[in-house]
Formats: C-alpha cells, sequence, structure tokens
C-alpha cells in the first residue's frame, strides 16, 4: 500500500513541470555586421507558477552581401 501511494506521489510531482521550444528569445549584433540569435526552451512549473527560460543557446549569423 505504502508502495502505491509514493508512486502516485512522484508521478503528480514530476508531471507539474513541462517543457516547450526552442524559441528565439533575442537577436543582437555581433559588432561585425552579423547577428547572434539566442535560443531558449521555456519551462512551465505549475507548483509555484512561473514560466522561465532553460537551456539556451547562442548561435552566430554570418551576413554577407549577395554579390
Amino acid at each position: 500500500m505504502h508502495k502505491v501511494v509514493f508512486v502516485l506521489i512522484v508521478t503528480v510531482i514530476s508531471g507539474c513541470a513541462s517543457q516547450a521550444g526552442p524559441f528565439v528569445t533575442n537577436i543582437s549584433s555581433d559588432g561585425r555586421g552579423g547577428l547572434v540569435v539566442e535560443k531558449c526552451m521555456v519551462r512551465l512549473d505549475r507548483m509555484i507558477n512561473t514560466v522561465e527560460a532553460a537551456s539556451c543557446t547562442n548561435t552566430p549569423i554570418a551576413l554577407t552581401n549577395g554579390r
């Protein structure tokens, strides 16, 4: 009986957070004519009602003249 209650509690707690993404959260200049794109996963924690960015990555993009 205790094992069943423990499994139910762990199942409820583990289902309280979810992730989505990645989403573009910032685009900025790299100072050399290119761009830096920041992408983050979004994490929703239902236990404390917060949304936060997680697992962020920065990707540089070099822009060139099409001539």
